[in-house]
């Protein structure tokens, strides 16, 4: 029997945009024999996937997507959407796929949060064990229109990375995005835990960059993110990056304390 609950289904299109182009820059999926992506929990239709498919193509020709659902009714009609690189099927964090197939990557975005925060190891571990050597699962939450989101990327190993992705046009705070945190972290954005010192010093550099929006919120939002790094955050990557609304650092920098 697939292993994990039915989630509420909701899904709509480009709500997974930013973490798409996360996926395909990734160099899991980059550098894969295999490029299959599993998109798992892809909600009540097949939209998900199939974008993920779409914007993926870009970088590989030879990417497959398989989205994977509990609800048989959800693969049902899915299927009726299937076609050449992109297939659906029955299943949960088991991630059922024929033969020994393994995923470059698995994305499950807005799954976990109807979870208590103390099943999140497990699934992570059970997850994890599906992906071929130098796979990664992708997991974290976005709001409704996709605009603010964050996630984590884990390995067999464990997390490695922690990300967060937010449309600066209309941002008015950074912290916004502690409604949108990994099931891991969502109820640790409080003192004394890392990510709560995170916002609270993401909240503080975009409070003292504000003087650059004159110059637009992109290079607002870099100066926040140069800030951070000034100021001792481990932040990775560089403006390439940073220009998206995204912000990286490593897991350990925001680690839930026992």
């Amino acid at each position: 029997m697939p292993i994990g609950s039915i989630t509420r289904g909701t899904t709509g299109a480009n709500r997974l945009r930013r973490v798409d182009r996360w996926i395909a820059a990734h160099p899991s999926f980059r550098r894969a024999d295999d490029p299959l992506v599993v998109d798992l929990g892809y909600g009540a239709s097949a939209t998900t996937p199939l974008e993920l498919h779409q914007r993926l193509l870009k970088v590989r020709s030879d990417v497959e997507v398989i989205g994977i659902e509990i609800d048989p009714e959800r693969v049902r009609v899915a299927n009726l959407s299937a076609r050449p690189g992109v297939a659906f099927r029955r299943g949960g964090f088991e991630v059922p796929l024929d033969g020994d197939r393994r995923p470059a990557v698995i994305r499950a975005f807005n799954v976990l949060r109807q979870y208590d925060e103390s099943q999140v190891a497990d699934a992570w571990a059970l997850m994890t064990s599906r992906l071929q050597p130098g796979g990664v699962l992708i997991e974290g939450t976005c709001n409704e229109v996709g605009r603010v989101a964050s996630w984590a990327d884990v390995t067999p190993e464990g997390a490695q990375s922690f990300t967060i992705s937010l449309r600066l046009a209309d941002l008015d705070v950074p912290s916004i995005v502690a409604e949108r945190l990994p099931k891991a972290l969502i109820h640790r954005n409080v003192p004394g835990e890392r990510v709560h010192a995170l916002l609270v010093d993401l909240d503080r550099q975009w409070a003292v960059a504000a003087p650059l929006s004159v110059y637009g919120p992109v290079q607002r939002w870099i100066a926040t993110v140069q800030g951070l790094r000034d100021a001792g955050w481990p932040v990775r990557h560089g403006r390439s990056r940073w220009r998206l609304g995204e912000l990286s650092l490593p897991w350990e920098a925001v680690a839930p304390r026992a």
